[in-house]
């Protein structure tokens, strides 16, 4: 019966890291490089560089001798701006007056990627479900680098700003159909190490090209130019990385997966059997939707719980990252620095994920992002700047781990204007909540990934009583 076939058993004959598996595994992972790069290239974009008003060149000595300055009545700077060149040769900001009555655009620019990212995340699943995850993957690479590089002769705000949507689109579900893809295809440890530390590994390379790329490209234009350049690198790939075989079993093309399997077989040099496939039965075309995953108890607590998880930890992550280069004066540096802190907890979570319960994993993490989140605060004024910045880098790095560990929209949280550490505050209390939260989903460490609606209706869920609550929060501060 189709709920009986297990796809990671019947292509156990190819092993689990030959050549094919090499292949798929650091092409994929070299194409989310990309997504690093692009992630946060706003952080130099947008920021405002320091400015003020531009005064006609005229001598004002002697009508303004007996003048009281104080007294006088204010205007806005209706010659314009002069923008300090000392860090950014321009930016959006300063190519667009981004500043005074302009100055929510700034912010609102980042808002509107994120939305973007946020739509591509709903309509990224749906397209590969249909349209499969490979088509999908280089459709949206196409689309982010076509869109970078139209951005970079945007001669609008509103124009950079609707190009910016699209690209957002396309970043996102780029990510996740490269992420999906290389799960599938994969199998066992490899699978694990895939998910939680190739692809990450790759999103931090790109991060770390960033600041690199913008130290020497200072010039918005030309920065946009470099990172569409990266992004259609990875095109060619096309002819390299094949179609999700689980996938196409899905779909009921069974003769085009096991053609893929087979060639997979070749480039390990191993015997494939007569029938690869021969025991699986092609599942009834049912369509689901997404309220599927509210019609029962089972999954609807498993979806719930996940998305709050999942938009904890995205808040969390990406207000930190874009906060980093804020902490010093030389911003190529602190992003360098965050972008190296990266490394440290993606290493943990491949380990974490290798030896530890999934769900264990996920609280520790977030107990200690929420931790550290609100031991920001108990910096003394008197302290320097270099404390804080050091605090705030060991404070993403769980919530790099604990994003990462969720894959196995958000500009920063502006209530800072009003008190410095009430971001830090609001996002530790939601780590703790959804640390809390994560006690009630079922645990997948060493199981069998289910594969279909029904399969997910019948996970054991945990039970959450005082014993076992006890029995656990034991068990997380000994992690």
């Amino acid at each position: 019966m189709a709920q009986l076939f297990h796809y990671a058993e019947t292509v156990a004959f190819l092993g689990q890291w030959g050549r094919f598996q090499q292949v798929v595994f650091f092409l994929l992972c070299a194409s989310i490089v990309a997504n690093g790069f692009g992630a946060f290239t706003l952080v130099f974009l947008t920021d405002t560089p320091r400015h003020h008003c531009r005064v006609p060149d005229v001598n004002l000595t002697e009508d303004c001798r007996d003048v009281s300055l104080t007294d006088l009545e204010q205007e806005g700077c209706v010659d314009g701006w002069v923008y300090s060149t000392d860090i950014y040769q321009s930016t959006v900001v300063s190519e667009f007056d981004l500043v005074c009555g302009d100055e929510w655009k700034q912010p609102f620019t980042s808002t509107v990627y994120f939305v973007g990212s946020l739509m591509g995340s709903f309509l990224s699943g749906k397209l590969s479900d249909r349209f499969g995850r490979k088509p999908v993957l280089f459709v949206t690479m196409a689309l982010q680098a076509v869109c970078t590089f139209l951005q970079s002769y945007s001669n609008s705000w509103l124009l950079f700003t609707i190009l910016l949507f699209i690209s957002g689109l396309g970043q996102v579900s780029n990510y996740v159909a490269g992420l999906v893809l290389g799960a599938e295809i994969l199998t066992g440890h490899v699978r694990v190490l895939y998910s939680s530390l190739g692809t990450c590994f790759g999103f931090a390379v790109g991060y770390m090209m960033l600041p690199v790329f913008a130290y020497f490209i200072r010039d918005w234009r030309n920065l946009l130019l470099a990172l569409a350049v990266v992004g259609a690198v990875y095109l060619p790939f096309w002819w390299l990385i094949p179609e999700s075989p689980r996938w196409l079993l899905s779909h009921g093309r069974v003769e085009e997966a096991e053609a893929i399997v087979r060639k997979a077989a070749k480039w390990n040099k191993c015997q494939a059997p007569m029938e690869i496939f021969a025991d699986y039965c092609t599942p009834l075309k049912e369509k689901y939707g997404v309220f599927d995953l509210l019609r029962t108890s089972n999954i609807r607590i498993t979806t719930l719980i996940l998305s709050f998880v999942a938009f904890t930890i995205t808040t969390g992550y990406f207000a930190l990252c874009y906060n980093t280069p804020q902490l010093h004066a030389n911003p190529y540096l602190s992003c360098f620095i965050s972008a190296v802190t990266e490394l440290p907890a993606y290493i943990s979570c491949w380990l974490a994920l290798r030896f530890w319960p999934r769900r264990l994993s996920l609280i520790a993490a977030l107990l200690v992002g929420a931790v550290s989140l609100y031991s920001i605060q108990l910096v003394p004024n008197g302290k320097t700047e270099s404390d804080f910045k050091i605090l705030t880098c060991n404070t993403r790095k769980p919530n790099s781990k604990r994003f990462n560990t969720t894959f196995n929209c958000s500009p920063f949280v502006f209530l800072g204007i009003y008190f410095k550490f009430l971001p830090y505050i609001i996002l530790g209390t939601v780590s703790l909540l959804a640390a809390l939260s994560t006690f009630f989903m079922p645990e997948s460490f060493q199981k069998p990934l289910p594969e279909t609606i029904e399969q997910m209706q019948n996970s054991k869920r945990y039970y959450f009583g005082t014993f076992h609550v006890v029995s656990s929060l034991s068990k997380v501060l000994s992690f």
